[in-house]
């Protein structure tokens, strides 16, 4: 890792800080190219770090579009990998536009994953997601463990699914990452969600995020993909309530044609946590 290799303007970064259901997010206006494409992956492994820096699951750099919608955004894991979709990221992208004045209180943005369109409500942000493509369902695959059935799903990002009695007896850490890193999702990986049903019926969901290597506190597309693949194993109705590891709750609506979804939504807070400026000490260590 080599921060001469982080290329910016002169001067402090100004950022702001925003949280989805404890999905926490640094979001730079780079419209003006404060941050240069020199090095952004290592400038998100910096400054998402923890302790050492600001810390955050992952940074979001917001730029021009290309395409008539309100703006473009670059999505950086904590390890400084790109990814096309965030959900909680998509979310807390749309409120920090809105309150930035970038665009109104509806608007489209793009990502990797395609164009996404988010509605303003109050401190909450609800987005329409690209149609998810799949899902696969009832795959065995072997593990250290023993063989266990998954179903995977892309909500923009692939997505192993698996359904289990209860959340909280399960290692999420080292049975994610064993799935994560598992053949049958080679050579990109997938992220890793457990789900249980709830005895109202709402969905508990944990997931061992991709690119941050570790458990989150939520997982927005995650979230998406369990209610739709418990849509199909128990034949729920939209909407569905999904609770995070932070306790947090995720709305996900959707049509439902067969297997196939369309006109998928996602739900929940987007909370502006903090905002602030970068120094080089944010990088340079």
């Amino acid at each position: 890792m080599d921060p001469e290799s982080i290329h910016t303007t002169a001067g402090p970064i100004p950022f702001s800080k925003l949280s989805g259901c404890g999905n926490d997010f640094i979001i730079i206006d780079n419209r003006t190219g404060l941050l240069e494409d020199a090095g952004v992956g290592e400038f998100a492994v910096r400054v998402c770090s923890r302790k050492m820096s600001v810390g955050a699951d992952g940074l979001i750099l917001i730029e021009p579009s290309e395409n008539g919608a309100d703006f473009r955004w670059r999505f950086f894991n904590a390890d400084g990998s790109p990814a096309g979709m965030c959900g909680n990221g998509a979310r807390c992208a749309a409120r920090f536009a809105h309150g930035a004045g970038i665009a109104g209180e509806e608007m489209t943005f793009e990502t990797g994953a395609g164009l996404i369109r988010a509605r303003i409500l109050g401190d909450r942000v609800k987005i329409r997601i690209t149609d998810p493509t799949g899902p696969r369902t009832g795959m065995v695959i072997p593990l250290s463990t023993g063989p266990l059935t998954v179903h995977d799903i892309d909500t923009g990002v692939p997505h192993v699914v698996v359904s289990v009695p209860d959340v909280e007896g399960i290692d999420v850490v080292a049975l994610g990452r064993e799935i994560r890193y598992h053949p049958a999702f080679s050579p990109a990986g997938a992220n890793v969600n457990f789900v249980s049903r709830l005895a109202d019926g709402d969905l508990v969901n944990r997931t061992y995020e991709r690119g941050v290597e570790d458990e989150t506190m939520a997982c927005g597309t995650g979230s998406v993909a369990a209610a739709l693949v418990l849509s199909l194993e128990n034949g729920f109705r939209s909407p569905v309530r999904v609770r995070t590891r932070s306790g947090g709750w995720l709305t996900v609506h959707y049509r439902k044609a067969g297997d196939r979804f369309t006109d998928v939504f996602l739900e929940g807070d987007a909370r502006i946590v903090c905002r602030g400026e970068l120094f080089d000490d944010a990088w340079r260590w």
